[in-house]
């Protein structure tokens, strides 16, 4: 048994989980944004890593990791209120052009606003949870205390998100908001609260994997979720922007078919394989491979 999980197959399997799980992070803070106001924040990864640089850097003056994530993750959500009151809510009604330009110019604003506060060198966060791998008797099984603690972080969020949709009030509202404003008016629901609300839940769970990705080794820098952003939006795509555990799980699937490719192709394809699963995926499924067209009566 020992040798089954510590084989080739089965660590790339561990490692590309690992991986996944993070970009599905992303993904799931563009579906939150999506389901509850349909609008694309292109700037998702960028308000993600100005919040966590707001809590992180505090471990520079000694404060507790943890306490240092909820002070992040409150500066995420006051960004996230914010941004939706004053730069996205007059842009509701208006062509798609002008959200995605407006949000690709503040991506543009809070990375070089990080630059000049923070400056543009990479912070190496300390984890609190080791990332050495468990040994099965001689050989490495690929995963440690703190990648179970990524997967399993991953997979909690995806199934509080799809109960609050699913089966909340507020969920529901959220999503009739987002559908219908108009008519959610009529039937007492308060949609700009609603609207708010959406994008504070969105950028908590952004600025949690902006923070789990820096933390993983990468360091924090301006441009750290850049690339974990593109992934993030094209596993967003792949699982159906109706669909939280889709963005999960798509995430997933990303991760560990890079992980095969680089290991038994070329590394230098590995930055390719989204765009061609993205793209036989939207051949088979447009809407998203998880995305289930249903009705729902208001």
């Amino acid at each position: 048994m020992g040798a089954f999980f510590t084989s080739r197959i089965v660590s790339d399997i561990l490692i590309g989980a690992a991986q996944g799980v993070l970009v599905g992070l992303i993904a799931l803070s563009l579906v939150l944004i999506w389901q509850s106001t349909h609008v694309l924040n292109f700037a998702q990864g960028a308000m993600a890593m100005f919040a966590a640089f707001c809590g992180m850097t505090m471990l520079e003056h000694g404060l507790n990791y943890w306490v240092c994530v909820l002070i992040s993750l409150v500066a995420a959500m006051l960004l996230g209120g914010v941004t939706e009151r004053v730069l996205v809510r007059p842009l509701y009604g208006k062509a798609e052009i002008n959200s995605i330009v407006v949000m690709v110019g503040f991506l543009g604003i809070l990375e070089s606003g990080a630059s000049s506060i923070w400056s543009g060198m990479a912070r190496q966060l300390t984890s609190p949870l080791s990332q050495t791998y468990f040994t099965l008797g001689s050989k490495t099984l690929y995963l440690s205390p703190f990648s179970l603690f990524q997967i399993g972080s991953a997979l909690t969020l995806m199934l509080g998100v799809a109960a609050l949709f699913r089966f909340t009030k507020i969920g529901l509202q959220l999503r009739a908001s987002a559908l219908a404003p108009e008519v959610s008016r009529l039937l007492g629901v308060r949609v700009s609260r609603m609207l708010t609300l959406g994008w504070i839940i969105s950028s908590a769970v952004g600025a949690f994997a902006a923070i789990i990705i820096a933390t993983s080794g990468s360091g924090l820098f301006p441009s750290n979720m850049d690339g974990f952003f593109v992934f993030g939006f094209i596993a967003a795509a792949i699982g159906g922007l109706e669909s939280p555990g889709g963005a999960i799980l798509a995430g997933l699937l990303i991760g560990i078919i890079q992980t095969f490719v680089a290991d038994y192709l070329s590394p230098s394809w590995v930055a390719f394989t989204p765009v061609l699963i993205l793209v036989l995926s939207q051949l088979v499924r447009p809407a998203g491979i998880f995305t289930k067209n249903t009705t729902r009566r208001l």
